[in-house]
């Protein structure tokens, strides 16, 4: 059966998610960005009040994805605060200036994770040597990666996308994610043979997922061929 996580930015969404069929809530602030680290209380509260995965973003502001000592410091801190609420996930990626993967520091952020699963996040969008920076994210110890596949939504990206299933082969899960909705995902399924997925199932100007939303995309996720 193919999976969907949905992107959350408060505690409302995420209660939606998993009344609708979500398989997984990603749990970030300022959706202005594209997500930052959430409030502690908020993981909290959510952690509560949901049984499916959650997973936590970790990025200490919105911009690039090369940080200083300090924030480097506080994605660490956020890491093992976190662990203590028992999420199932961290969601993550550090570049160099050069736009190529920091396995140095991508490296030690993992390690500190473990036992709990990390994600790559969009940053992959912005490397410049896509297929070297999935090897790189391999070896780092990530087990999927969130991407819409370099571009700015994953139907423009769906090319990119496919190709990276292929060379994935089954080490790391490359999720689809970018402008994912009901109306384009079953030929994003049919066309990378991606099994898990991405939303923000956000259709209006409000930052609360939609119900029906989320419903039709984890439908059309699993009708048969």
């Amino acid at each position: 059966m193919n999976k969907l996580e949905i992107a959350c930015f408060n505690l409302q969404s995420a209660v939606i998610a998993q009344e609708n069929g979500a398989d997984r809530v990603e749990l970030c602030n300022e959706i202005t960005v594209g997500g930052t680290t959430p409030d502690f209380k908020l993981v909290e509260k959510v952690r509560q009040l949901i049984t499916i995965d959650l997973n936590v973003m970790i990025r200490p502001r919105g911009g690039n994805f090369v940080y200083s000592n300090q924030e480097f410091n506080q994605m660490k801190s956020d890491i093992l605060a976190f662990k203590k609420l028992e999420v199932n996930g961290f969601v993550f990626g550090v570049l160099n200036e050069n736009k190529a993967v920091n396995k140095t520091q991508n490296l030690e952020l993992v390690a500190l994770a473990h036992p709990i699963p990390c994600t790559f996040h969009r940053a992959f969008d912005e490397v410049l040597n896509v297929f070297q920076s999935l090897e790189d994210i391999i070896e780092c110890g990530f087990q999927s990666i969130l991407t819409s596949g370099q571009k700015s939504n994953v139907v423009d990206g769906i090319t990119i996308l496919s190709e990276l299933v292929t060379k994935a082969n089954n080490r790391i899960t490359i999720m689809p994610g970018g402008g994912l909705r009901a109306e384009n995902c079953e030929r994003i399924r049919d066309t990378t043979k991606a099994v898990y997925f991405h939303s923000s199932a956000i259709i209006d100007n409000s930052e609360i997922a939609n119900a029906v939303e989320i419903n039709s995309i984890k439908m059309k996720l699993n009708q048969k061929l």
